[in-house]
Formats: structure tokens, C-alpha cells, sequence
């Protein structure tokens, strides 16, 4: 119910004895309303026809309601003198806007109620209260006076009412609604209930309820406007019902509250008491207990004095956090990973080289640079206890071993092994954690991994270092530079932690395709050993002493149900696989066990040996076909050699040339390098056309395309440029490259041949495709003993120093026969004078010196 007062200009208070003050300060409104036969005589007076008018703000004045209003204005006080020398009636009536201080008759509603003045007061600020009892609707025809207080001629408007069960019914649910407001209103005074209950007419229900319902200024003038008394039922339940609404979920959340508070109450109280019982009986504090065990986890690990101080920091602030807090759980798992940390625990190292040296070798097949670094390592070890552990790098094509070779040195150390992959992240917070302000935050991988070790000094595995990424939310390369620097890592610190944590102890190991993809400053911090790829003659040990046993195991066979002979393998080798390492070789073998497992199920009896139509059935695809089987050859096509990050491979140079006007086209998705490397070939073949017997004309209505296959795949390099230079001359002469020759090299225009990378996985590449000759760059010649004995005695192997001797091994005659052609004498004409034989002498010296600085530049 409405608790609010009204007046003509603004909301006052009456005096104390006047209303009744509710629990926020203000006087609660006590309207009284009766019937029309139990009035007083002055009720009874008859309304005139002419009214002074008191315009009031933000109120609404309804007929059989008492109400006080505070008089403010001047040309509203003008009002009372009238009133109250006379009948005490006046018309109180609404204004349409409360900004307007001499509101005319259009700035007043035109329906207002005729009222008697009960009483009136003076109050101290100077203003004057009343109270008005209203009788009846009014209804305001014009105004016959304006100064200097308003007066008009009026005329009563009657309820219109006729009795019927539905307008019975309505009053009942009115008053059954009005009395559960009241209920659910503490501040609505209890006469309100005895009013409400006393009133008999259906209209003055209506009045009562409108007049106390917390309405806006135009509904309840529009309640008072409606002169039906059915439809001012209507809305007066409508407006019931809403508020209605408004209480019931007002205490249903009030209620929620209270519950919230009384059990937080409780449980402070049951706690409280829980304390007390259990310090009686010496118990453990329910608070206190897991404090205290964090206590004793972090003496335990006896991590540094900072980081003791810091956790102890921790736990003394936790004991003044509530456990139901989120705090709490946050510096609770806080401490918890700082006590969980191998801070003083470490693995004791197997110092024994001898037995390295065995585990390696039973684990690995050849790779003995590579072994020879590690045994290097432990004999170091040995000398010197607290050196520092370098930081390895091993980078080669996939499938050579890198990951199991990571194994394979934590076992000979007797430590613990631990191994993430870097490929593809791109988060900077993936390697030194989150700060600890996050939501879920949570240390970085190194430190997850040193906990689930349980020791500061494992081998821990970085795995494609090469295939991290980079984005907004940092460079996770850059933040492996502290890790991986033996000068830095000891003071390492994890965003989470905020503590120092050493990782002096840890040997890192990191592994990576391509090099070129890793920041200069982070190959600067690690040791990289090259691991290239295998032999045939190395696969097939590889294949026979590790990968048949393994699968055959996996795929629940038995040794005696399957055998594979070393021509079996070979094949597979030759035939079936096409890489630098042996991943794929396995997978072959692989298929072939599951396909041999599948016909042992279904009773199907076959030999144990493996034979070519078993391979035929087990892979569905094709074989490969080496491409130097080709024995046919083309003029302009040159096998080359290439260096990829899996590994090496042979590759195709073709050129021709077609009526043109002297362009050079070059195609195949090559990169700017190898595009430089083409022009300054073509250079050299246009500076040498004659001693190489190419007709100068040739360049000029001639076009060169150069081509280099699988279009589709990048290439770039320096190192074809040999291989392009025999192409052109190839192309341009119609003389034939040998396809079983093969070579690499960097030609410059003065016809040097500069060495090149990737030698033996070049090497490696031809041996693979069955080359027969290699032609190499002669500052090359110490790469050829990290070959194989197997791949030297299978291929010959020619070194260069220049692009004359070049073309002397793959064009043999070619510059030679063209020197012994320009000794023959020229035919002698007649229009020119013969000359003398001193001068004759000379022009021939010349000549052959201008021959020999030719064939010197080739």
C-alpha cells in the first residue's frame, strides 16, 4: 500500500499527531473511507456550482479518502481563506505537468474531487497543511475566476452502478487481494484492515484501494475518470495484481536471503563450536590441518631459502582466508605445486662409458658421430661432476631416430626421460606458465614435466623445435632462449612459480627437420649434430636387428609364423619405400604382418617365408620406379641433386630451345636463388658459345626454356646451377647427358665450381636411384668420408674444380674438338694483300693465346 504523502507543490510531512511514522522515516497515509449514509453533515452539504480550485502535484484526491496536503504556493494558500470562511468545500484537482507554477485550466486534469477541509496547521517553514476529506467526483466546466486563486463552475459526476453477481464477485476478489497486500506489506498500518472490511459500497472500494496503491499520476486519474464502477473494479484488480506480483517475489528473495544468512550464521557458529571441542580434545584444527601438511610437504622438499620464505609466505597468509574463499584455493595450489617440485632430488648418472657405449649400440645402428658426442659427454661427466650439460640439437629428415636416440641416452645415463612436442604451438605461456592472476592458470610445460619426472635432472626431449610458431600472444622460440642457455637456466623462472627454479642439471635434447626455420640466436645456444639418412645396406640391418622383431611381436605373431629373407627386404627397400629414414619401411613391414595375422585367423595355412606375391597382396599401391631406370635420354635433360628437409633427392633440369627472340624463360616453382643461378649459367653458355661450338646467332633468334619437374613443389638453392649449365649446353649442342650421372655444384661467371651442403644425403639420394656417377665440386672432397663403404663402392665419384673440367667429364671431346678445328688455315682471298711472314707469325700467336684464355675460362 502507498505510503506516500501529496501536496501542491511538493512531497512534505504532516505533524506527528497527524499520521503514523513507518520504519524508513516517512508517515505512512491513513485514509479513511466510509459509506454515503454514515457521513457527517458536512459531508452532506450539497456542492455548489462555482468551487475555489486547489491544483496539487503528483496526487490524485479520490472521494471518501481523507488525505493531508501541504499548501505552499501563494496562490494556493489565497484559497483557504475562502474555503474556510465559507462551506470549508473546495475542488481538488490534479495538474497535468508538476513544472507549471500558475497552471491555467489547460494545464489541469478536468475532473477533480469536491472536498471539505478537516483541519488545517501551520507549519514552521511558513508553509500550511491541511486535511481533506473527499466526497464526490466533480467535473469542471470553465474557470470564472483566475486571480487572485482560481475558482470554476462545476458539476457533479455520478457513480453508475448496477448490482450483479460479477460485480459482487469482483469486489470479493478485490478485498481478498487488498488483504494479502497488507500482508505482505509490514509498513501498511493495521486500520488499513478494518477500513477495508467496513466498506460496503462497491465504488468507495475502488477509491480507497486506488488512492493507496503506489500508481503513476495518469493511471490513477484515469481510475478516477472511470465513473463505471465495474470497469474501475477492473483496473483497480489489474493494478491489485501486478503489485501483488511485485511483493510475492520481493519476499520470496527477501526469504532467500535470510536462509543465506542464517546458514552462514550456523555454520560460523558450528565451526566456532567445532574449534573449541576439537582444541579440547587435541585435534587438528579443520582449518589449520591442511596448512599444517603443506607445512611438513614443503620442509620435505627442501627447495632454496628464497622459495621456503616465499611458500611460507603463502601459508601464513591462508590461515586468515576462509576456506570456502577461492583465494584459498588459489594460493592453496600455489604451495601445493612448490612443495610437489624435485627441488633436492636428482638421479645419480651411470658414469660407466662401457656400458653407453653397449646400450647405444643395441639401440641404434651406426649413427657413430653421433654416439662418439655422447660418450664425449660422459667422459666429461666423469672428469667433472658439477660441468654444465650442453645442449644438443639433433636435426635430419624424419625417421632416422632423433626421438628413440633421446631414449636411448637416458637409459645409458640412468635417468629419467621426459619428451614434449613443440610443433605447432604458438603461445609464449605454453613454456614459462601463466601469472598466477589468471583464472586456471597453471606453470608452463617445463615445469609440468620436471614434477612428473620427480627429478631436476632428467633428459628432457624438445621435440620439432623447428615448427614452433608465432602469434599475439608471444614468441615461444624467444622464451626457450633461457631454458636453453647453460649460463641462464640455472635462475629459470616460470611465470606461475615467480621463484627461481635451476635447470642447470637437465640435459636437453632437441630435434628438428630443418634448421633455417630456428632463430640464429637460439642455434647459437645449442650443439647441433647432423643425423643423415640411412643406407640401403644400413636399412636392411635396421630392418632385420630392430623393426621385423618388433612388429612381429606387436601383431601377436610368433617368429616361426613369419620370416622375412634379406631379399624381402631389399625389395621392400628398393621398391616399396621412398625415404631418408625408416619410418615407412616399418609400416611396411608392418601391413605385411597384420595381412599374415589376418590368414593364420582364418585358418589359412602358409609358409612362414615372405614372398614377392605376399608384398603384391599386403600394399594396395604401386611400386616406385626409380627415375634414373630410364635409359633412355633426351638432349637438354640433366639429373641434378637436391637437399630437402626430409632428406636428399635426385632432380630433373630440362631446357630447350624454340624460334624466339633471345628470352629465357625458366619454370617449375623455383626460388629467386636458383633463378640467379639459371641466368648466370646461361651467361657463361652465351660467353663460351664458340669455344663450346654453339653458333652465336643462336641466342639471338633463338628462346630458352629451362624447366625443372614437379612443378608443384618449392625448390630454391644455388646447387643446380651445374646441372643447368649442362642442360643449356645439352639443349644447344643436341649431345646427350649420361642418365646415370648425377651432379651438384655452384657455378660463377668466371667458371668457378664452389662447394655445396648436403653431401651425403645427396650422395645418399643417388645411391637410392641407382646412379652410377656422381659429379661433385672439388673443396667437397673431405665430405665424401662420412659416406658409407657400400655407397663409395657403388658409385664413382668425379670432382671439379671449374666449369672446363666440367664439361670435359660429361661432354668429353666437345671444347677439344672445337681447339683442334681453329688450327685449320684459313682460305686465302684475292682482294686482300698476302701478308708477310713475320706479321702472319704474329696473328697466329695471337690467336692461340686468345684459345688458351678461352679453354682456361671453361
Amino acid at each position: 500500500m502507498s505510503d506516500e504523502t501529496h501536496d501542491d507543490t511538493v512531497d512534505e510531512q504532516p505533524p506527528a499527531d497527524e499520521g503514523k511514522r513507518d520504519d524508513t522515516g516517512e508517515f505512512a497515509q491513513v485514509p479513511v473511507a466510509v459509506g454515503m449514509d454514515e457521513i457527517s453533515e458536512a459531508e452532506k452539504l450539497r456542492v455548489p456550482e462555482t468551487l475555489v480550485v486547489l491544483p496539487i502535484r503528483n496526487a490524485v484526491a479520490f472521494p471518501g479518502t481523507v488525505m493531508p496536503l501541504t499548501i505552499g504556493r501563494e496562490k494556493s494558500k489565497a484559497v483557504l481563506d475562502p474555503a474556510l470562511a465559507g462551506s470549508r468545500m473546495i475542488c481538488v484537482v490534479a495538474q497535468r505537468s508538476a513544472e507549471v507554477e500558475e497552471p491555467g485550466l489547460d494545464d489541469l486534469y478536468r475532473i477533480g474531487t469536491a472536498c471539505v477541509i478537516l483541519k488545517l496547521y501551520k507549519v514552521p517553514d511558513g508553509s500550511e497543511m491541511i486535511i481533506v476529506h473527499g466526497l464526490r467526483r466533480v467535473g469542471i466546466e470553465s474557470l470564472t475566476q483566475e486571480s487572485p486563486y482560481l475558482e470554476a463552475r462545476v458539476h457533479t459526476r455520478e457513480d453508475s452502478t448496477e448490482p450483479s453477481t460479477e460485480l459482487d464477485a469482483l469486489v470479493h476478489i478485490v478485498r481478498q487481494g487488498a488483504m494479502r497486500l497488507i500482508e505482505l506489506s509490514p509498513n501498511v498500518p493495521a486500520e488499513a484492515v478494518e477500513i477495508i472490511r467496513g466498506i460496503e459500497a462497491p465504488g468507495t472500494v475502488a477509491d480507497f484501494l486506488a488512492a493507496n496503491l503506489p500508481m503513476g499520476l495518469v493511471h490513477k486519474q484515469e481510475i478516477l475518470e472511470t465513473f463505471d464502477v465495474l470497469q474501475r473494479l477492473r483496473k483497480v484488480n489489474a493494478a491489485l495484481a501486478g503489485q501483488l506480483d511485485v511483493l510475492e517475489l520481493s519476499k520470496k528473495l527477501d526469504q532467500e536471503v535470510r536462509d543465506k544468512i542464517d546458514t552462514t550464521q550456523r555454520q560460523y557458529y558450528l565451526r566456532e563450536q567445532m574449534k573449541a571441542i576439537q582444541q579440547e580434545l587435541g585435534q587438528p584444527d579443520a582449518q589449520t590441518q591442511p596448512i599444517d601438511r603443506l607445512r611438513k610437504k614443503l620442509e620435505k622438499a627442501k627447495p632454496p631459502e628464497n622459495v621456503l620464505t616465499e611458500a611460507t609466505r603463502e601459508l601464513d597468509r591462508m590461515a586468515g582466508i576462509p576456506q570456502s574463499s577461492p583465494e584459498f584455493n588459489v594460493a592453496m595450489d600455489y604451495v601445493e605445486w612448490i612443495a610437489s617440485l624435485p627441488w633436492a632430488v636428482s638421479t645419480e648418472d651411470n658414469d660407466d662409458i662401457n656400458v653407453a657405449e653397449r646400450i647405444l649400440d643395441e639401440d641404434h645402428y651406426g649413427l657413430e658421430k653421433v654416439k662418439r658426442r655422447i660418450l664425449e659427454f660422459l667422459a666429461v661427466r666423469t672428469l667433472k661432476q658439477d660441468s654444465r650439460g650442453p645442449i644438443l640439437c639433433f636435426t635430419g629428415p624424419p625417421g632416422v631416430g632423433k626421438t628413440s636416440l633421446g631414449q636411448s641416452i637416458a637409459r645409458s645415463m640412468d635417468r629419467k626421460f621426459i619428451r614434449i612436442s613443440l610443433g605447432g604451438i604458438r603461445d609464449e605461456a605454453t613454456i614459462r606458465g601463466h601469472r598466477r592472476t589468471y583464472i586456471g592458470a597453471i606453470p608452463g610445460r617445463i615445469i609440468q614435466e620436471i614434477r612428473k619426472a620427480g627429478s631436476k635432472n632428467p633428459v628432457f626431449m624438445l621435440d620439432e623445435v623447428d615448427k614452433i610458431g608465432q602469434d599475439v600472444r608471444g614468441d615461444p622460440m624467444s622464451a626457450l632462449l633461457e631454458v636453453l642457455d647453460p649460463a641462464q637456466n640455472s635462475n629459470f623462472t616460470d611465470h606461475y612459480l615467480d621463484v627461481p627454479f635451476d635447470l642447470s642439471g637437465v640435459l636437453f635434447i632437441g630435434t628438428a627437420n630443418y634448421m633455417d626455420a630456428i632463430e640464429q640466436a637460439l642455434r647459437d645456444r645449442m650443439e647441433i649434430i647432423d643425423l643423415p639418412g640411412y643406407t640401403h645396406r644400413e636399412k636392411l640391418h635396421i630392418a632385420g636387428n630392430y623393426l621385423v622383431p618388433r612388429q612381429v611381436k606387436e601383431n601377436g605373431l610368433k617368429p616361426d609364423q613369419v620370416r622375412f629373407s634379406d631379399e624381402i627386404i631389399k625389395t621392400i627397400i628398393a621398391q616399396y619405400t621412398r625415404e631418408a629414414g625408416v619410418r615407412s619401411l616399418e609400416r611396411r613391414i608392418g601391413a605385411v604382418c597384420r595381412a599374415r595375422a589376418s590368414a593364420i585367423v582364418r585358418g589359412k595355412e602358409a609358409p612362414p617365408e615372405v614372398t614377392p606375391e605376399d608384398l603384391e597382396e599386403a600394399f594396395a599401391d604401386k611400386r616406385y620406379e626409380p627415375e634414373a631406370a630410364r635409359e633412355t635420354a633426351m638432349p637438354g635433360v640433366v639429373t641434378g641433386l637436391a637437399f630437402t628437409p626430409v632428406g636428399g633427392e635426385i632432380l630433373f633440369i630440362e631446357a630447350t630451345h624454340m624460334p624466339g627472340n633471345g628470352n629465357l624463360d625458366l619454370t617449375g616453382q623455383i626460388g629467386g636463388v636458383m633463378r640467379e643461378s639459371a641466368v648466370a649459367a646461361f651467361s657463361i653458355v652465351r660467353s663460351r658459345a664458340e669455344v663450346l661450338q654453339i653458333n652465336p646467332d643462336t641466342f639471338q633468334c633463338n628462346d630458352i626454356h629451362i624447366h625443372v619437374p614437379a612443378g608443384a613443389v618449392p625448390k630454391d638453392g644455388p646447387s643446380a646451377g651445374c646441372a643447368m649449365l649442362c642442360s643449356l649446353i645439352s639443349a644447344l649442342t643436341g649431345l646427350i647427358v649420361d642418365p646415370h650421372t648425377a651432379m651438384t655444384g655452384e657455378v660463377t661467371l668466371s667458371g668457378r665450381v664452389l662447394p655445396v651442403g648436403g653431401v651425403r644425403e645427396k650422395v645418399l639420394a643417388a645411391h637410392r636411384a641407382g646412379l652410377e656417377r656422381v659429379i661433385l665440386p672439388a673443396r667437397n672432397e673431405r665430405d665424401l668420408r662420412e659416406l658409407p663403404d657400400d655407397v663409395r663402392e657403388n658409385i664413382e665419384f668425379v670432382l671439379v674444380r671449374n666449369t672446363l673440367e666440367l664439361v670435359n667429364v660429361v661432354f668429353p671431346g666437345l671444347v677439344a674438338a672445337k681447339t683442334a678445328r681453329k688450327k685449320k688455315p684459313k682460305k686465302k682471298t684475292t682482294a686482300r694483300k698476302k701478308p708477310t711472314k713475320k706479321k702472319a707469325s704474329r696473328k697466329k700467336a695471337a690467336k692461340k693465346r686468345v684459345k688458351k684464355k678461352a679453354a682456361k675460362r671453361l
